[in-house]
C-alpha cells in the first residue's frame, strides 16, 4: 500500500470523476465516478457525493487533493493552493461558469470538512489559454465589458496540457514546439492552435458553450438568432442558457441522442442523425481550417476525448476534409485506433492520444505542494 497519495477530483455538472495516485511517482491506485448527482437515484448534490467518493478510496492517507476548476478568470494563470481568499475568488467566478464552478466550490468545502488539514489545490481549465494573444482574447463588443471580465478564456486546458506533454514524450520536443492542432472531441468539444508550445487561439470563448457543435451545446451561434429565440419563445437568460447548453448540439439536431455512438449507428436509416453528423463535421472542419491559418500551416494533428479517441468514422471524415493541408490518413491504422493514423508519407502527423485530466491534475497538485513545502523549509 502507498504511504500517501494524491486525490484528483474532476467535477462535472451532474457527476464527478476521481482518481487516486500513489506517492512518489503517481502510479494509479484506483479510479471511479459518482454519477447522477442531483438526479433520481444519485446524491442530492456534489457535497453529498463526497461520502461515496471517500468510501471508495479506502484507508490510503491523502497528501493533497487536486481539483479541476473550470474557470480561473483573469486572475489565475497557474494552479493555486486553496485558502479562504482563493475560495472567495472562486465563488465570485461562479456566474462565469454556472454549470461547473459551484460544483467545484461545493466539493472543495465538503472535502475540507471531511479531510481537515489536507492541502487542496485548484487546477484551472482556463490556465492553458491564459497567455492568448490580445487579438485572440478580445471580444468584438464594447471595450468596457473587457474590464468586467468579458474575453475569450478557452477551456479543456488540463486536457491540452496533458496532450502536449504526451506529444513531446512520444514524438519529441521539436514536434511539440511545431504547428500543432489539438482536437478534444467528447461531449464537450474544442480545438486549440499551439505553436512554439504556446496556445495562439482556441474555439471555446467566454464560456464552454462556444465554438464547435457538441453533445448538447450549440457551439457558435449568430447573436441575432439568440435575440430572436428570446423574443419568439419568451426565453429569459436562464432559458437561453438551458437551450444552448443542454438542448442543442447533437441532441437538438438528431432529436434522439447526444451520444456519437448512437448517431453513427443510426445515420444510415435516420436522416436526423445523418444531419447531426454532417453539421458536426462541417463546423469542426471550418474551425480546424481557421486554426491552421492562425498557425501558418499544420504539422501535427492530435485527436483526443471520447469521440476523438474512439470514433474512427468521424476522424476519417475530418481528415479527408483537411487533405488540402497535407493530411493523409491510413484507413487501416485509423480503424485500428493506432497511435499514429496518418500514412508514412503524410505531410501532417495525425495522432490519437487518450487524454488524462485526472493525471494532469495530480501532476500539477504534486508540483505545487512540493514547491510550497520547499519554500517553507
Amino acid at each position: 500500500m502507498a504511504s500517501s497519495a494524491i486525490l484528483a477530483v474532476n467535477a462535472g455538472s451532474s457527476s464527478l470523476k476521481y482518481a487516486l495516485f500513489a506517492l512518489p511517482g503517481l502510479a494509479p491506485l484506483r479510479r471511479g465516478a459518482v454519477e447522477r448527482i442531483g438526479r433520481a437515484g444519485g446524491p442530492a448534490d456534489h457535497a453529498a457525493g463526497v461520502a461515496p467518493l471517500l468510501g471508495a478510496l479506502g484507508d490510503v492517507p491523502l497528501a493533497a487533493i487536486g481539483h479541476r476548476v473550470v474557470h480561473g478568470g483573469a486572475r489565475y494563470a497557474a494552479p493555486v493552493r486553496i485558502d479562504a481568499d482563493v475560495l472567495a475568488a472562486l465563488r465570485a467566478l461562479e456566474p462565469f461558469a454556472p454549470a461547473h464552478e459551484p460544483a467545484a466550490v461545493a466539493l472543495i468545502e465538503a472535502l475540507a470538512a471531511h479531510r481537515a488539514g489536507v492541502p487542496q489545490v485548484a487546477c484551472f481549465d482556463t490556465a492553458f489559454h491564459a497567455a492568448l494573444p490580445r487579438a485572440a482574447a478580445l471580444l468584438p463588443i464594447p471595450l468596457r465589458y473587457a474590464a468586467r471580465g468579458a474575453r475569450r478564456y478557452g477551456f479543456h486546458g488540463l486536457s491540452y496540457a496533458y496532450l502536449m506533454d504526451e506529444l513531446a514524450r512520444r514524438a519529441g520536443r521539436d514536434a511539440a514546439r511545431g504547428r500543432v492542432l489539438l482536437a478534444h472531441l467528447g461531449n464537450g468539444c474544442s480545438l486549440a492552435a499551439v505553436r512554439g508550445g504556446e496556445c495562439l487561439d482556441t474555439t471555446m470563448g467566454f464560456t464552454p458553450a462556444g465554438g464547435l457543435v457538441m453533445g448538447t451545446r450549440s457551439g457558435d451561434l449568430d447573436p441575432g438568432l439568440v435575440a430572436w429565440l428570446a423574443r419568439a419563445d419568451g426565453l429569459d437568460a436562464a432559458g437561453i442558457d438551458r437551450l444552448v447548453n443542454a438542448e442543442s448540439g447533437l441532441l437538438g439536431l438528431s432529436e434522439t441522442s447526444a451520444d456519437m455512438r448512437d448517431l453513427l449507428a443510426r445515420a444510415a436509416r435516420d436522416a436526423r442523425a445523418a444531419d447531426a453528423l454532417a453539421v458536426f463535421c462541417q463546423q469542426a472542419l471550418k474551425h480546424a481550417g481557421a486554426m491552421a491559418a492562425v498557425l501558418g500551416g499544420l504539422e501535427t494533428l492530435v485527436f483526443a476525448g471520447g469521440i476523438g479517441e474512439h470514433a474512427a468514422p468521424i476522424r476519417a471524415r475530418l481528415c479527408a476534409g483537411l487533405a488540402h493541408l497535407g493530411v493523409a490518413l491510413d484507413a487501416a491504422r485509423n480503424d485500428a485506433h493506432a497511435a499514429v493514423i496518418s500514412t508514412d508519407a503524410s505531410a501532417v502527423s495525425v495522432r490519437v492520444i487518450a487524454t488524462d485530466e485526472e493525471l494532469q491534475i495530480a501532476r500539477e497538485t504534486e508540483k505545487l505542494t512540493t514547491e510550497t513545502l520547499s519554500t517553507q523549509r
